[in-house]
């Protein structure tokens, strides 16, 4: 039996199937990309105290999420990193490959098409679609960009998992109701749009321009504090 085998062997159970808060399953993917980062500083075994600091969370909070899912860590050197980083793998359904379509091929679409980060985590961009004729035909990311007039038609040939949606506002509804009129089960929304689709499928938007005000709010803060003693910094 190879050392592989045996620790897959020793690998404690995963309860998979459970309800869990929005709020767990959020920091779930941070937790997965830290513990993918800590072997690149030649680090395998950590304390809760020491995974969680690193996490930006508490200690009492890292525990307790992981509780969702089972029981993991060692009482005498708290987690093995490569044990909890293939745990969080197996939770977030990345041990198999994810096929996606890309509609809106623009300066975003481009980036998102371009970043190979996704293929290393198994998500791999099938078909990428335009309305714009002087972009159709063109290559991105070595896929041919084609007309969103054979979206439908594609997707009734491919089984794809996951639609990313980056396209003007006024064109996300039209784009998502496409999607999942053709069997897609999940969307990732660019989109600066709030979409209607039915409850049995998966939506994320993701708004840019939170993140950035989030992080002026931050800077604010931080001036703020300099020059108000009383300000709950």
């Amino acid at each position: 039996m190879s050392g592989g085998d045996a620790r897959r062997d020793e690998m404690p159970e995963i309860r998979q199937h459970t309800t869990i808060p929005i709020r767990v399953a959020q920091r779930l993917p941070m937790y997965h990309r830290h513990l993918y980062e800590l072997p690149m500083d030649g680090v395998t075994h950590i304390s809760s105290a020491k995974l969680s600091a690193y996490m930006g969370v508490t200690a009492s909070q890292l525990r307790q999420d992981l509780s969702h899912f089972g029981r993991f860590g060692h009482h005498s050197y708290g987690y093995r990193v490569d044990e909890l980083f293939h745990i969080l793998t197996v939770i977030l359904g990345l041990t198999r490959k994810h096929k996606m379509v890309l509609v809106g091929a623009g300066h975003l679409g481009r980036a998102l098409a371009n970043y190979e980060g996704f293929a290393r985590r198994g998500f791999y961009i099938e078909g990428a679609f335009d309305i714009d004729p002087s972009v159709v035909g063109g290559k991105l990311a070595g896929i041919e960009i084609m007309p969103v007039e054979e979206l439908a038609g594609f997707l009734q040939r491919s089984k794809i998992d996951i639609g990313i949606i980056a396209v003007p506002a006024d064109a996300a509804q039209d784009v998502a109701d496409t999607l999942v009129d053709n069997g897609v089960r999940a969307l990732w929304n660019f989109a600066p749009r709030r979409l209607e689709v039915p409850q049995t499928v998966v939506l994320e938007h993701v708004h840019l321009s939170d993140s950035l005000m989030s992080l002026a709010y931050r800077l604010h803060k931080l001036d703020v504090c300099k020059n108000q003693t009383a300000y709950r910094c």
